[in-house]
C-alpha cells in the first residue's frame, strides 16, 4: 500500500499514555469475551458494560513507543487522512457537509461517549462522541489469531469504522438503534448485519477511489482486506470459538457477506449500490 507520501490527519486523539484500569465484574468480563469471539455489537457491548456500572481510573505512566508503533501510529493517520479526502468528495456530490470523525488511540481500556470498553472489544466507533476507537495491538491479533496480515487488511478496518461514521451522519445508524426496543434479539441481531454489511461497503467505497484517484493499491493489497473481511465473518469466528455455526446470533454477517460487499463498494463506486437494508440478497 503506498501510503507514506499522503497527508496525515489532525484528527487522530493520542490517549496512549493514559492507561485506563477499568474495575468489572466477572459478567463483564464474559460479555467482552463474546465480543471478540462471537462478533458482537460493540454498542450492544458498551452499554451492557455500562449497566454494570464499570468504572474506570485513567493515570498517565510511564510510555515508550517502540520504532514500530510510531510508524503503525502514522500509517493510521495517513489512511484516516485519505478517508477525509475520499468523503469530503464525496459528501459534496451529495450536497452534504462531511465532518471528520476523531480517531483515538489507547492501550488496554478506555472510556468513550458510549462508556468504556476493553482492548478485547476489538476497533469500534462511538456514535455519541463521533470518535473511532483502537488499540494498536489489534492489528496484531488480526494478523497472528485472525490470518488477515498486511497494511491494507489494516487499512480496511479503519475504512469500516469510519463507514460507521458515515452512516451515523447519514442518519442510518439512529434510524436503525431506535428499532431495538420494537424487535426480538433475532430481528435486531439482523438488523444489525445489515448496518455492518453497509459499513463493509462503504470501506470498498473508499479504497475504489483511494485507488482511482491516487493509485493507492500495490500488488495483493485487494486480497488483503478481503482476507480481513472473510476472517472477521460471523460463521467464521463462531466456528472457531465453539465449533459451530449459530445464524440468528449473527450480528456482523458472514465471511462470504462480508467480501462481497466490501467487493462492491470497491468495484463500482456507488452508494446507491450500498443499500443492504433493500437488497433482495444480502
Amino acid at each position: 500500500m503506498r501510503w507514506q507520501q499522503g497527508r496525515r490527519s489532525k484528527n487522530v486523539e493520542d490517549r496512549r499514555r493514559n492507561r485506563a484500569a477499568p474495575k468489572i465484574g466477572l459478567a463483564a468480563v464474559v460479555i467482552a469475551l463474546i465480543a471478540v469471539f462471537m462478533g458482537a455489537d460493540p454498542d450492544q457491548v458498551l452499554g451492557l458494560l455500562s449497566d454494570q456500572q464499570v468504572a474506570s481510573q485513567s493515570s498517565e505512566s510511564p510510555y515508550s513507543e517502540t520504532a514500530a508503533e510510531t510508524e503503525r501510529a502514522d500509517f493510521v493517520s495517513a489512511v484516516l487522512a485519505d478517508t477525509e479526502d475520499t468523503w469530503h468528495q464525496l459528501f459534496d456530490a451529495m450536497n452534504r457537509r462531511y465532518e471528520e470523525p476523531t480517531l483515538v488511540l489507547f492501550r488496554d481500556a478506555v472510556r468513550s461517549g458510549c462508556g468504556a470498553a476493553q482492548s478485547s472489544t476489538g476497533p469500534f466507533y462511538c456514535p455519541a462522541d463521533h470518535k473511532m476507537y483502537l488499540d494498536l495491538d489489534f492489528f496484531d491479533d488480526l494478523s497472528a489469531k485472525l490470518g488477515a496480515p498486511g497494511d491494507f487488511a489494516q487499512a480496511y478496518v479503519i475504512a469500516h469504522e469510519v463507514g460507521h461514521h458515515v452512516q451515523n451522519l447519514l442518519g442510518t445508524s439512529s434510524q436503525v438503534h431506535q428499532m431495538r426496543t420494537q424487535l426480538s434479539e433475532t430481528e435486531y441481531n439482523q438488523l444489525s448485519v445489515k448496518l455492518e454489511l453497509q459499513a463493509d461497503f462503504y470501506a470498498g467505497v473508499w479504497a475504489h477511489y483511494a485507488q482511482r484517484a491516487r493509485q493507492l493499491l500495490e500488488r495483493g493489497d485487494l486480497e488483503e482486506a478481503i482476507n480481513a473481511a472473510s476472517a472477521i465473518g460471523d460463521d467464521r469466528l463462531q466456528r472457531q470459538a465453539q465449533g459451530y455455526v449459530v445464524p440468528d446470533a449473527f450480528t456482523h454477517g458472514t465471511s462470504e457477506q462480508r467480501m462481497r460487499w466490501f467487493k462492491r463498494g470497491f468495484e463500482t463506486g456507488d452508494m446507491a449500490q450500498g443499500d443492504t437494508f433493500t437488497a433482495r440478497n444480502l
